[in-house]
């Protein structure tokens, strides 16, 4: 995704306590919050600043999870993301 979009990319490890604080604060304050909230979650960050939260895996399993950033990936959002790439 990083490569198509030609921007960076930033990994947060849920098993780094510092890390697990960034995660949590981006998740509340972004993605799809909960108590015990999904993983992955994703998020672009935009050169104004913005801040949108566009996928989060689901609780049926690795395989759904798998389906879904196939259709991601496959998306009319994600084309235009990438098509306006800079």
């Amino acid at each position: 995704m990083a490569t198509d979009l030609h921007v960076p990319y930033k990994i947060l490890d849920i098993d780094d306590p510092d890390q697990v604080k960034i995660a949590d604060k981006l998740v509340m304050d972004y993605g799809d919050y909960d108590e015990d909230y999904l993983i992955p979650q994703v998020f672009a960050e935009f050169t104004d600043g913005t801040i949108k939260h566009f996928f989060t895996g689901f609780s049926e399993g690795t395989d759904v999870t798998r389906r879904g950033w196939e259709n991601l990936f496959k998306s009319q959002f994600y084309r235009k993301l990438a098509s306006n790439k800079n």
